[in-house]
């Protein structure tokens, strides 16, 4: 939903992609110790759903109605009958709205934006991850506004505190930024060739974007990857071809729930914080 508030149209509607197998998550490890119910959601990938006081999604959706959005979409498939039961029966939110877009098969990140936006229709939206939790701030930084727009996060402050492991930076996109503040390339998940290190790595993006609808139709039109998926940064890279994406800069930490190692840090970080969906 999109208002217009002070001259200037404000983002109210998120979409999360919560569809995700989460085959990270559902491997083994050994050496971490967390609790049956924590090990239940991570052997099935649920990650959103994954405990920590509540379900981590219900953290997610408090820094959202902090961050001004109003109605969230919940990009889930058609087997998600515990996310639909614990937001609509459960424990419904009670500062955002929620509804669901079902996409039918896990075929990547830009059919989960197409699902989204054929439930939201023809207006800007919010893109997030079910599996990090951004400070509101980004997320204003993002609402603030009616362009496309990519937030891009330090890579010193996302290291800092152990917060995110170094090797994981190449697990992640690294953004390529103009002098003008606009988005000039995406390198997706770029391996070993790159240096977590390096200045080329000093941007990442974590998925948290503002989506205009050109950038939306590309989500559409964009091709298989070679990982046999519809991806997002490479739909946004051939967007960028003819539309501007403006990029804000954050130094901000992010947690992420990716690994069954990072449920206890994830756990501690969050201790004494009270979500507020």
């Amino acid at each position: 939903m999109v208002r217009r508030t002070g001259g200037y149209h404000v983002i109210r509607t998120a979409a999360i992609l919560a569809r995700g197998l989460g085959s990270r998550m559902r491997q083994a490890e050994s050496s971490v110790a967390i609790s049956d119910s924590q090990s239940a959601s991570a052997d099935v990938g649920m990650k959103g759903m994954i405990p920590i006081d509540r379900p981590f999604l219900d953290y997610v959706l408090s820094q959202l109605a902090d961050g001004g959005i109003t109605h969230v979409v919940l990009v889930i498939g058609p087997e998600h009958t515990a996310i639909r039961e614990y937001f609509t029966q459960t424990a419904p939110p009670t500062r955002v709205s929620i509804s669901f877009a079902i996409q039918a098969e896990p075929i990547g990140t830009a059919n989960a934006v197409v699902a989204a936006a054929d439930h939201i229709g023809a207006e800007p939206f919010l893109v997030l991850n079910a599996d990090n939790l951004y400070p509101a701030g980004a997320i204003r930084e993002l609402t603030s506004r009616d362009a496309a727009a990519a937030v891009a996060f330090d890579r010193d402050a996302l290291l800092s505190d152990g917060a995110i492991e170094p090797e994981r930076i190449r697990q992640f996109a690294v953004l390529s930024i103009n002098d003008d503040n606009t988005l000039a390339a995406i390198v997706e998940k770029p391996g070993d060739s790159l240096d977590p290190h390096s200045d080329a790595a000093r941007w990442v993006s974590m998925n948290l974007w503002a989506l205009t609808p050109p950038f939306v139709d590309a989500c559409r039109r964009v091709s298989l990857s070679a990982r046999g998926e519809y991806e997002l940064p490479e739909a946004i890279g051939s967007a960028l071809q003819q539309h501007t994406m403006h990029v804000v800069r954050r130094h901000d930490v992010v947690l992420d729930l990716s690994h069954r190692r990072d449920i206890s840090r994830v756990t501690e970080r969050l201790r004494g914080v009270t979500a507020q969906p």
